[in-house]
């Protein structure tokens, strides 16, 4: 008889213990980026064709284009990039033909790498 009650007085509490260890349902909201990680701003076209422009003539030579991320990255590909943008191929880049290239030059997905 003392089994059985300690029997009934036991069962809820190993009920609930075996609820407890079921994972909990995975959340639907992602995460919050860690305070480091912030995300990164759109390039402006306008900054970046300034940096390249090293001696602040308005335009972008070729050697000022490899001298740039795109060309110490691979200089033929900046080459070709260059040369894309380039439409009245007058060996310089305006900011006009330098902002239709869309984007920061060589990053996959812009119009010069379709």
């Amino acid at each position: 008889m003392k089994q059985f009650l300690l029997y009934l007085l036991l069962a809820p509490a190993i009920a609930l213990a075996a609820d407890d260890t079921k994972p909990a349902a995975p959340d639907t909201a992602p995460a919050p980026p860690a305070q480091g990680d912030k995300p990164k701003p759109k390039a402006d076209p306008e900054k970046a064709f300034k940096k390249l422009d090293s001696n602040a003539d308005g335009s972008v030579s070729l050697d000022e284009f490899k001298a740039g991320p795109p060309g110490k990255k691979d200089p033929a590909k900046a080459e070709e990039i260059f040369k894309k943008r380039d439409k009245d191929s007058d060996g310089k880049l305006t900011l006009e033909e330098f902002k239709t290239g869309g984007g920061r030059p060589g990053k996959p997905g812009k119009k010069e790498d379709k």
